[in-house]
């Protein structure tokens, strides 16, 4: 005799669930909204950085719609906020989701923000389809995805998977303002009596899966009328700092002969960047010199002191690490030729590229087919929380077209259409991973 589940016994569970998902894509545009004026920019930018005022107002507004969704919350030690809708069978690893809600001064309303909005709306349509969930579903807004205030990215993800080293830097990281990290994290509520870390850490195959909602960051799928990308990879990023010191002088007094100009060498060094990134000769490895500093910073006067912080990555990570020692060795002999000091060059991050999981994948393309979207296989060249949720447990990424792939900008933008279908795929597929 066939147990009862809940479903018509003539109808799959999962035909039951695709035909009957509804999703509220006004509602979720009225969130983005609302959440977007939690910015200590004017609209329609958004600024929203690690532990300040607005960032803590704006967890307060995603915890309270994790409520009103029904589900048990809880906040870990560095403030990645977990909500949960419990499964009837207790004992499985639970299948976990979400993105990130911080932002980089100026940037838009959408990026990270779809992927926790976006899931607690995939959460809400399922319980309105009537579907009960067999193992758990957990909602993750991680803290701090973006580098901007500790120069440290996805430093809630990397905390969950058990990043020992970083716990103990934390110790002793501070910001621009002189701010250590743990008074940071005290003035928004967390890490209150501890210096140990070391609670937030999540065990390997913790959950069963994870699955990260997100824009794309990127023109393909808009160029391509496609609903929906695949991610079958994330790109392999890195970060370095380096800073190089000259003699300094007066613009007028001091010859072209005579100097040792800090800021010309790292000039010089910003474009060995692009030439060793170009000579690489593959299409997927990028570099960025996204800071370039000069002191005194006066026009009058020649730099004695320059500072770069340079990104980039790759799907390779072999062939980004050569990259890598190719830049080191041409700031060593441009330092040399200008004699200048190479007083610094710092590898903050070097991370590996990471697979998404082939039952994360499956379970994705299924639930695209099902409703009728058309659908793509990508690499993400962007990293995001899937990058170190995948030391967890399987993982995969479902990318939503955005406009022209604008991002890290004010016109960031993603119709609600499209918004919609990707919290459909991203629904149908928590429906998937959570009855296996």
């Amino acid at each position: 005799m066939q147990d009862f589940s809940g479903y018509p016994i003539d109808e799959p569970p999962h035909s039951f669930i695709s035909n009957s998902l509804s999703v509220d894509a006004q509602t979720l545009q009225k969130q983005i909204d609302e959440l977007s004026t939690f910015s200590d920019t004017p609209a329609p930018s958004v600024t929203r950085i690690l532990y300040s005022d607005k960032d803590v107002l704006a967890r307060r507004y995603i915890k309270n719609l994790m409520g009103l969704a029904g589900l048990s919350v809880r906040e870990d030690a560095v403030g990645n906020i977990f909500g949960r809708w419990e499964g009837y069978e207790l004992g499985l690893p639970a299948v976990a989701t979400g993105s990130h809600i911080d932002a980089i001064p100026y940037s838009g309303k959408y990026d990270g923000v779809v992927g926790v909005l976006g899931a607690i709306e995939a959460i809400n349509a399922l319980q309105r389809s009537g579907f009960k969930p067999k193992r758990s579903l957990e909602i993750i807004s991680f803290t701090s995805e973006e580098p901007t205030r500790f120069g440290i990215s996805c430093l809630g993800s990397r905390l969950l998977a058990g990043g020992e080293a970083l716990a103990k830097a934390l110790k002793t990281t501070v910001d621009g303002q002189n701010i250590s990290f743990l008074d940071a994290a005290r003035f928004a509520g967390y890490a209150k009596d501890q210096d140990d870390l070391s609670s937030v850490f999540l065990k390997k195959d913790h959950y069963f899966g994870f699955v990260e909602l997100h824009i794309e960051q990127g023109p393909i799928l808009e160029e391509e009328g496609v609903s929906i990308g695949i991610v079958t990879a994330i790109a392999a990023p890195a970060s370095i700092k380096v800073d190089f010191e000259g003699n300094g002088g007066h613009a007028g007094a001091v010859l072209m002969p005579h100097r040792n100009d800090a800021g010309l060498a790292a000039a010089e060094l910003a474009l060995a960047v692009e030439k060793h990134v170009l000579e690489s000769g593959s299409i997927d490895t990028v570099g960025t010199v996204g800071i370039l500093e000069l002191h005194p910073g006066a026009i009058n006067s020649i730099p004695s002191k320059s500072h770069l912080e340079i990104d980039t990555r790759d799907t390779d990570e072999k062939r980004r690490n050569v990259v890598i020692e190719k830049i080191h060795e041409s700031a060593i002999a441009i330092a040399r030729k200008r004699k200048a000091i190479l007083s610094e060059f710092k590898i903050i991050n070097q991370d590996p590229p990471a697979l998404s999981g082939k039952s994360i994948i499956e379970a994705i393309e299924a639930a695209s087919k099902e409703l009728n979207l058309t659908h793509k296989f990508m690499i993400s060249r962007a990293y995001h929380d899937s990058l170190f949720m995948a030391r967890i447990s399987p993982m995969g990424m479902i990318f939503i077209p955005c406009y022209k792939g604008y991002s890290h900008r004010p016109e960031e933008y993603a119709s609600t259409q499209d918004m919609a279908n990707g919290v459909k795929v991203l629904a149908l597929t928590l429906a998937k991973l959570s009855l296996q």
